[in-house]
């Protein structure tokens, strides 16, 4: 985030003072940045379903960052394209019986990169439509148009030239992927490419935190873009949650995937909280000040993100609910990448976002513990990053 003041219409200042921890201050938050780890610039997935891309590839150039690799600016769209190459095998495999659509997991970008290896950006952009950013809705149907077709079987038997029509979409819409290409003066496959960032994707497992499954145990997420069946290991909440702020304080980070779908997620705003609608503690001229309030009001003033409010108490028993009830879904990736707290010493996670930077936080957002705790469907971490005691219940 760029350091200075900002004024905008919504009269954000954004300041660091340099002998302390940076401040940053908006409408009537001010967040005290505790810790972060180095990124690399905010993304726009844009008009594309690709958000578990855009965020894995995120932290991964963080990791890299952390082992003094240097910045590294890697193809989301490589990981894409290789992605829908796995996904419509396996479609046509089970007839059909899985879901295809440009979404994926965090998982499949550690798989793909284990499979296919990983180009740097400028070697694979994505981008052959004529267009300066990634507009995917024509492809999309056509590729599931295309697979449909296939399993559709009118000649009663598969062709051996299905998947060659099938490239040809992708090699049209997104381009030819190479067999080698030179970076910084060094020729590379794809493989040797990924052999010299030195990372071990062996390193990085996924977690999650729910009860229809036996805790520090892996399962297959039950949720439709993890169409490769990924397994994440289960944790408690509360050890959810203590892998989260270790990693951090060690300058690790985490591939996040939660619900935004909640009237608490204000991409606008730059801030994702869990108001209390009931505030059942409240007492004396609070109590009667908030009961006159008609429910719209009530909703105003928790909703309007001009100060911290009062949010719910979040147990394992609530998150389970929202996820078996269908209230948390898988909607989207981003990347954690630091602590921070409010004026009330309320603690909010600094989130990186692949929607662009047209937002207060320019591309960030400050989402509280209890939206983390709330709506948290999985997330992507270094093994190394997790507790030891945690680790050992996992026999990692």
């Amino acid at each position: 985030m760029r350091r200075g003041i900002l004024i905008s219409i919504f009269t954000i200042t954004f300041q660091t003072i340099f002998a302390h921890n940076p401040i940053i201050i908006f409408n009537g938050f001010q967040f005290e940045v505790i810790n972060e780890v180095s990124v690399t610039d905010v993304k726009n997935q844009y008009k594309s379903s690709t958000c578990w891309s855009f965020s894995s590839i995120s932290f991964l150039e963080s990791e890299l960052m952390r082992l003094n690799k240097g910045s590294y600016d890697l193809s989301e769209m490589w990981i894409v394209r290789n992605t829908y190459d796995e996904k419509a095998e396996k479609f046509v495999r089970m007839h059909g019986s899985i879901n295809f659509t440009g979404g994926g997991a965090l998982n499949d970008v550690i798989d793909m990169i284990n499979k296919y290896g990983i180009v740097p950006d400028e070697v694979y952009t994505g981008l052959e439509i004529g267009e300066s950013k990634h507009i995917h809705g024509e492809m999309d149907n056509l590729l599931k148009d295309y697979v449909e077709g296939v399993i559709e079987n009118k000649n009663k038997k598969l062709t051996p030239v299905w998947k060659e029509g099938y490239d040809k979409i992708l090699d049209t819409y997104l381009g030819n992927t190479p067999e080698k290409f030179k970076y910084k003066g060094k020729k590379y496959t794809p493989v040797e490419f990924a052999n010299s960032l030195g990372l071990n994707m062996d390193d990085y497992v996924l977690i999650t935190s729910f009860t229809h499954h036996p805790f520090y145990e892996k399962f297959v997420l039950e949720v439709p873009d993890n169409w490769s069946w990924g397994k994440a290991y289960n944790l408690p909440l509360d050890e959810l949650i203590q892998v989260f702020d270790s990693a951090l304080t060690n300058n690790y980070s985490i591939a996040w995937a939660s619900d935004v779908s909640e009237k608490g997620f204000s991409w606008r705003n730059g801030i994702a909280v869990v108001p209390d609608i009931e505030y059942n503690n409240l007492s004396g001229s609070d109590r009667e000040k908030w009961d006159k309030l008609s429910p719209s009001e009530k909703e105003t003033e928790l909703f309007s993100f001009e100060k911290p409010v009062k949010e719910m108490q979040i147990t394992q028993d609530l998150r389970q609910k929202a996820f078996d009830n269908y209230e948390t879904t898988d909607d989207h990736g981003m990347h954690i990448v630091g602590i921070s707290i409010d004026q009330n010493g309320k603690k909010y996670y600094k989130v990186k976002n692949s929607w662009g930077t047209d937002n207060p936080f320019d591309g960030y957002l400050f989402v509280s513990e209890a939206y983390v705790k709330y709506k948290t469907v999985s997330a992507l971490v270094n093994k190394n990053s997790i507790p030891k005691e945690i680790r050992e219940k996992l026999e990692l």
